[in-house]
């Protein structure tokens, strides 16, 4: 596909990677339209960018988020799922100091899988249902799941949403092709955004180290993947590392 051709959603497009797609995409031509939950941050972006507030976890609300995208651009072709959020912790830890066991709240797991995985669900059958309707083709799902679904410690949440969505690739790739929409996904490393800048300095400074390539990537670096992504029509039901060779 080519990008002027592009009617697309980006979610999670107020901050970090999500808001540096929304800017390429429409530097690019494409019409776009970026919702989050961060106004402020989607006030910031570029004028002719639409934008709306949206917790992707509402399924009422991205049902009707769909509605106003398609009508504000004139149509839809495709969805950038990038919206994610962190509530990491060990499943069971003891307290050094008091010996006491602690969990990892049912509340921080419900968020994590309500945003980072069922709220990319509720977007991709919204947007393709919308597709469908309007006989609309051909299309595409850039789904970003990340190198954590091959399993870290502290984000049970985390990677079982982004091991999901990464299998779902594959499982709605198979269901789309009926209405000529690929799916895709791009899985990054370590990226130098909000959500990884409060890191504390010891941890950060090991994780780069273990990269191969010697730095934490930059948003640029995973767009160029999403690019790719929605250019290479041969491209689907597949996910690509983008890591620094953080995952070998």
């Amino acid at each position: 596909m080519k990008l002027q051709e592009l009617k697309v959603i980006v979610t999670g497009g107020a901050r970090g990677m999500g808001a540096h797609f929304a800017r390429e995409l429409f530097a690019s031509g494409a019409r776009v339209a970026a919702v989050d939950v961060d106004e402020a941050g989607l006030e910031a972006l570029p004028a002719g960018i639409a934008r709306r507030r949206l917790d992707v976890s509402d399924e009422a609300a991205c049902i009707d988020a769909v509605r106003w995208a398609a009508g504000e651009l004139g149509g839809l072709n495709a969805l950038v799922n990038n919206a994610g959020i962190l509530r990491d912790g060990l499943l069971v830890k003891r307290d050094k100091a008091s010996g006491e066991i602690k969990t990892l709240s049912l509340q921080d797991w419900n968020a994590v899988i309500g945003v980072n995985l069922t709220g990319a669900t509720l977007m991709a059958r919204e947007v393709v249902a919308e597709m469908a309707r309007h006989g609309t083709r051909p299309g595409v799902i850039v789904n970003i799941s990340s190198i954590s679904r091959h399993g870290n410690r502290g984000q049970s949440n985390y990677v079982a949403a982004k091991a999901a969505l990464a299998a779902n690739t594959v499982t709605w790739a198979r269901e789309f092709a009926a209405y000529g929409v690929r799916a895709c996904a791009i899985a990054p490393g370590m990226v130098e955004t909000p959500m990884t800048q409060g890191m504390n300095q010891k941890a950060r400074d090991a994780l780069v180290a273990a990269i191969p390539v010697g730095r934490i990537g930059l948003p640029e670096d995973l767009w160029l993947a999403v690019r790719f992504a929605i250019e290479c029509d041969y491209f689907n039901a597949r996910c690509i590392d983008v890591d620094g060779g953080l995952s070998l």
